[in-house]
């Protein structure tokens, strides 16, 4: 795991509190700040993914070239 995948996945985690917060003391504020960190936690953490991908891909790359 890279730091955006689990920067992404405590921002998830966070927004899921925070709207369920929100939901608990009647604010539909801090619930629309919870969604939205919950899509700001899940796009870094795909992000995240993606260049885990790129750089296993890379190394496949590079491993094959020095066989």
């Amino acid at each position: 795991m890279n730091s955006d995948q689990i920067k992404g996945k405590a921002k998830d985690i966070g927004g899921k509190i925070q709207e369920e917060v929100g939901k608990a003391v009647g604010s539909s504020e801090q619930q629309a700040k919870g969604l939205a960190n919950q899509a700001e936690g899940k796009v870094q953490e795909k992000y995240g993914d993606a260049k885990d991908t790129l750089n296993k891909s890379t190394s496949d790359t590079i491993d094959r070239g020095n066989r």
